[in-house]
């Protein structure tokens, strides 16, 4: 008698995954410096105290060996204000210059490390969304393209040798003219559609007001994490769009991506108009079809650049005159076939009503997200766009 053989699943009580002294630090300090906008003092103070709360380390491995770890593995680089040399990206040792930090020298990111920013920022919260099939993104158009879709059709001249599905030639071959008698001809000839595939030219808008850090709440680590996070997936999966970031306070201005980390809100107002032209001019330059902008803002423009130079200002509530702008703007980028995706962050009801007229008069979308769930929305929406042709 055969033994019944037991199917199912078996529960066991979880074991994390071992990680060294230094992986252990490593996590910790990436979300310290990204919050410290890439100041590397200010991350290892705030290392310090959660050393002291929470025991982080011990006598065989400190913070200080941690640094050392840092530097030898190129994380972060030790410049002398003297010029005397440096402690690089691979651990080279200068010629000159004090030990240690803070005694003539500065300790700043390489650009390893701020790859590393990117791509963490990229898992958390890339990694969070259920992948769709085979995680590629289609328009649902047949076309030109590398991804088959499963749908066949008969061979046209023109189509190449590449494109002609073996299998089902074959097949229909057989069919047509029976096993014994084999031949080939072109109307067995049977080729595989594609999808088309859609190529996105993105501009993300980040308002860097000095609201974005009001009220007891850090708005701005998220947008810059959702920022490098974007930046990384473009780069690295879909490497024929396009993305540009700018900011916006007084001015608005472009950054690079290796900026990001370090991105910090200024004692700025919000001329989000600037932001506007600035989004579309550079769009204006793309060669794709689909272009669209993202816009993670609290809401609230308060400020205008008059023809004259001239700041026009305003922090009390709505200015009817600088939202009469931004509708303008948003009505441009629509002749345009530009949509405007907003992320609000703030809550507040009369600015939840200006993004809802803002976004009427582009025809765009708004999601009113908070901080919580910012990232994903963001990520959905670009894969979703990158599905349809926008114009």
């Amino acid at each position: 008698m055969a033994m019944e053989q037991k199917k199912g699943f078996r529960f066991t009580t979880y074991e994390a995954p071992h990680l060294s002294p230094f992986e252990k630090l490593f996590e910790i300090f990436q979300e310290l410096i990204t919050h410290t906008s890439g100041d590397f003092d200010e991350a290892i103070e705030w290392l310090h105290q959660l050393d002291e709360e929470y025991e982080l380390t011990d006598d065989d491995y400190t913070i200080d060996d941690f640094i050392e770890d840092l530097k030898r593995k190129g994380y972060i680089r030790e410049e002398f204000e003297d010029g005397g040399g440096q402690m690089g990206e691979q651990g080279e040792e200068g010629d000159g210059g004090d030990e240690g930090n803070g005694r003539g020298s500065k300790i700043s990111m390489t650009a390893k490390l701020e790859q590393m920013l990117r791509k963490r920022a990229l898992d958390q919260i890339f990694g969070k969304i259920k992948r769709s099939g085979s995680g590629n993104h289609k328009t649902g158009k047949l076309g030109r393209g590398d991804e088959h879709s499963g749908e066949f059709r008969e061979y046209r001249f023109g189509d190449a040798l590449d494109r002609i599905s073996m299998t089902e030639s074959l097949k229909n071959a057989q069919i047509n003219h029976g096993i014994g008698n084999f031949s080939l001809d072109e109307g067995d000839l049977v080729v595989e559609d594609t999808e088309f595939k859609a190529q996105m030219s993105t501009v993300l808008m980040i308002d860097i007001s000095h609201s974005m850090i009001l009220y007891g709440e850090d708005r701005i680590t998220p947008a810059k994490k959702v920022a490098m996070a974007l930046a990384e997936l473009i780069t690295t999966r879909y490497p024929k769009d396009t993305l540009d970031i700018l900011v916006f306070g007084n001015d608005a201005w472009p950054i690079a991506i290796k900026e990001l980390p370090y991105l910090k809100v200024g004692p700025y107002h919000t001329n989000t108009v600037a932001g506007l032209q600035l989004a579309m001019d550079m769009l204006r330059r793309k060669r794709n079809t689909n272009k669209q902008i993202f816009m993670i803002t609290d809401g609230k423009p308060s400020c205008l650049r008059l023809p004259n130079g001239d700041y026009y200002k305003n922090s009390v509530g709505l200015d009817d005159y600088i939202v009469e702008k931004c509708y303008h703007m948003a009505a441009q980028a629509r002749k345009l076939h530009i949509p405007i995706t907003t992320f609000m962050i703030a809550q507040d009801p009369y600015l939840m009503q200006f993004i809802r007229e803002f976004t009427q008069a582009n025809r765009g979308k708004a999601f009113y997200t908070g901080l919580k769930g910012l990232g994903e929305m963001i990520f959905e929406d670009y894969e979703n766009n990158r599905k349809k042709r926008i114009k």
